[in-house]
């Protein structure tokens, strides 16, 4: 669990969130589901680490 907490201050994971709907056909979902398991994320934390890396790429210009 501390190594979790240390994860999300380095990813600077804010405590606060909004939600929203999301759809997303079932074949990406239960692709998203098999590789949150094997990072062995939540769904909804592995959408979240995503997401931030695809942010993070798109800022570096990469």
């Amino acid at each position: 669990m501390e190594e979790r907490d240390e994860e999300r201050a380095r990813e600077g994971v804010v405590r606060e969130r909004k939600g929203f709907l999301l759809r997303l056909p079932p074949a990406l979902m239960e692709e998203l589901r098999a590789w949150a398991a094997q990072d062995l994320r939540s769904l909804n934390a592995h959408i979240e680490f995503v997401l931030r890396e695809a942010v993070k790429r798109r800022k570096s210009g990469d």
